[in-house]
Formats: C-alpha cells, structure tokens, sequence
C-alpha cells in the first residue's frame, strides 16, 4: 500500500476517530501493528488553531511516519489553510474528512453532509490539493443516504483533483452506525478507479478482514471502533492475512501491561485532570466482557486520580492473573468482545 511517496508496511489503518485517535492510541496501534493511524479531525476554522484541543491534535512528537493528520470544514480556502498548518506542524499526509455522520458536523454542511454537493467537494480537493506539496487523501461515505449513493461520482471527482487515497465506509450518513455495513459500493468504486481504495466499516476478525479485500479488492482495511480496548487487532489480523494462522490471543497479564502503559501516556499527554478522564473510557473497552468488570468499571468513573485509576487497575487484572485466567476473542453479531476462561 503506497500513499505518494509514502509505502506502508501492511494494509491496516487506524481509522480517525473523535476523542479517541489522540497522539497516544496512535502510536500504540503502530506498535501492534496498524500500517498508519489517521489522527483526529482538525478544524479549518482558524479560530480554534490556537486552543488546547487543536494544539493536541497538532501534536506529533515522536510519532512514527507516516503521520496523517485529518481535517474538516466546507469552505475551500479555510481548509487549504488549514492543511498548510497542519504541514508546519509535522503532516505527512493530509486527508478530508467527508464522511462524519455527526450532526454538529453535518449541520454545517461538513463531513459526510459535503457528499450532496458534487460541485463544492470538486473545488474543495481542488484547493486543498494545489495547495500543499505532501499527498491529500479523501475519506467518504458510500453517499447521503440509501437513495442517493454518489461514492463512484465522488471517487472520480477526488481522482482527477489529484487525491493520492479514497476511504470509503460501507455506510451513508443516514445510516450513522446502525445496521450493516455494504461492500459492494466498495468494490464498485475500487474497479473503476486507478488511486489506492481503501475498505471501512464492521472489520472485526481477521477473517472479515480478509474477506473484505477480497470480495471488494481494496488496496487496505481501515479500523476503528475494533480497535478501542482492543489495538492488538492489528497485529492478529497481519498475521492471518500473512500466514493464513491465528496468533494466540493475548493474555491477562500482557493486556494489563498494555492498558497501564497506555493509561500512563494518556496522562503525560493530557496532563493530570483531562487524563483521567479521557482514560475512563479506554479502561472502559479494554475491560468489557471480563468477569466482574461492570462492578470495576462504575468504581473507576467515581476516582479522580491518576494515581488511585493506576492502583484500581493494578488490583483488578491482579486478581484475574492469580485466578490464571485468560482471554478468549469472540464475535457476536459483528461486536467484538471478550470473556475470561480458564487458563492453562
């Protein structure tokens, strides 16, 4: 999978995600993994540049290349600001976001809400694209809503402006998250366009993993909400797609490593007070679906330290390594959780 200049290691990709693909979870799905990791979406309106929020956001320090950094917004020249303040900041790759079904960002007519104006996504990658020297990428929505899928009319449009990769999720934006996600839009659009395709939405298991780029034959998989309380999807499913074999899943005691050292992170990042609370819902997935965890997970919300988060978790996966429990995967219904099992 290449990206103009740049060539991924594997076909994973961390799809961006609001509030979640902080520097931190970035950089720990590399590590387990992910080919490149899209950072969340940073605002065109110049306003905001100067917050704390944003200047997280910009913050790349010590991440492993390619660092792809995503924007949002629906006036062109805003987002070519944009992405040009974004390469001062350390962007390798710039990519428009048109596929957020939220309502504050569609409200605005950004995000998924730009797919009903083919004229103004044309001038936009347009813009964006004359105006830095690093490669733009583009990700979409398979259309507005189940009657008007326009993925195939954006695809060409974003091709002839110049975007080096298209992200598509198997959903519009009417449909949110709900239901199941569809790939034969995908794979539509995959055959009738030369840049690289890449495939989202309802990835969970190596085996979808698989089967998604070969029924729609993208060039990579994008994966998000798989990956929360769960970044060694990455490397189980490079391992499958490489050698066709499942790796052992990960047990107790390297899932509590992975969930301290990340919880560490998170407060170097976020510094005491928004750190334990943006790691209230990381515990939250890493935790889901082992036994005696929805008890665990109501204390953790009441503390508010850094330092009782840290002696809570210590106790609680503590308690499941001496009961020599281990973690078994399993996927009901497309979700993916965990339960514990007895141990060898």
């Amino acid at each position: 999978m290449q990206i103009g200049s740049h060539v991924l290691k594997n076909k994973l990709i961390v799809a961006p995600m609001a509030g979640v693909t902080d520097r931190p979870f970035r950089q720990l799905c590399k590590i387990m993994g992910a080919g490149m990791a899209v950072s969340e979406m940073v605002s065109s309106n110049s306003l905001l540049w100067g917050s704390k929020k944003t200047e997280r956001r910009a913050n790349h320090e010590g991440e492993v290349s390619p660092i792809s950094v995503q924007i949002a917004g629906a006036d062109p020249e805003m987002l070519a600001a944009a992405a040009r303040y974004n390469v001062e900041k350390g962007a390798q790759i710039i990519d428009i976001n048109m596929g957020c079904p939220a309502k504050k960002i569609c409200n605005v007519m950004a995000g998924s809400a730009l797919l009903q104006n083919e004229n103004l996504v044309g001038k936009i990658l347009d813009t964006v694209v004359k105006a830095v020297n690093i490669p733009v990428t583009l990700k979409i929505r398979t259309g507005w809503d189940k009657q008007h899928k326009n993925a195939l009319s954006i695809a060409r449009i974003a091709e002839s402006a110049g975007i080096q990769a298209l992200a598509i999720h198997g959903r519009t934006r009417a449909c949110a998250y709900l239901g199941e996600a569809e790939y034969d839009t995908i794979a539509n659009v995959k055959s009738a366009v030369k840049i690289p395709v890449i495939a989202n939405g309802d990835i969970t298991t190596p085996e979808k993993a698989q089967h998604i780029l070969t029924y729609t034959n993208a060039d990579a998989i994008m994966i998000g909400r798989a990956a929360q309380g769960r970044p060694w999807i990455f490397r189980e499913i490079n391992h499958y797609l490489t050698t066709g074999q499942h790796l052992q899943v990960p047990e107790v005691t390297e899932i509590h490593q992975v969930l301290m050292n990340h919880l560490v992170e998170l407060y170097d990042f976020y510094g005491e007070y928004s750190g334990v609370r943006v790691a209230r819902k990381h515990i939250s997935w890493y935790t889901k679906g082992l036994i005696g965890s929805a008890g665990f997970r109501y204390a953790m919300n009441q503390l508010q330290t850094s330092e009782e988060q840290l002696r809570e978790t210590n106790i609680f996966f503590s308690k499941l390594a001496e009961e020599r429990k281990t973690l078994r995967y399993i996927d009901i219904r497309g979700e993916s959780i965990y339960e514990c099992n007895e141990g060898k």
